[in-house]
C-alpha cells in the first residue's frame, strides 16, 4: 500500500511541475498605470484548464502526502 502511495506521490509531483511550467509567463502586474483601478482579468480556454488542473493536482498531492504521513 505504501509503495503505491509513494509511486502516486512521484507521479503527482512530476505532473504539477509540468503543469506549472507550461502556464503562460506573460502575466504582469502592470505597474506603469498607477490609476488605482485594475481591469478584471479572466481566464479562458486552455488557461482556465491549466489553472484548474494546478489546483486539483496540488490538492491531490497534499492529500496523498498527509495519508503517507499518517500511514508511515
Amino acid at each position: 500500500m505504501t509503495d503505491i502511495l509513494i509511486f502516486v506521490e512521484i507521479i503527482l509531483a512530476v505532473l504539477i511541475i509540468f503543469v506549472v511550467l507550461i502556464q503562460n509567463k506573460n502575466v504582469s502586474l502592470n505597474l506603469s498605470s498607477m490609476s488605482g483601478g485594475m481591469a478584471e482579468i479572466t481566464k479562458r480556454g486552455p488557461e482556465k484548464i491549466l489553472h484548474n488542473a494546478t489546483i486539483i493536482i496540488g490538492t491531490l498531492f497534499v492529500i496523498n502526502s498527509v495519508v503517507l504521513f499518517l500511514i508511515g
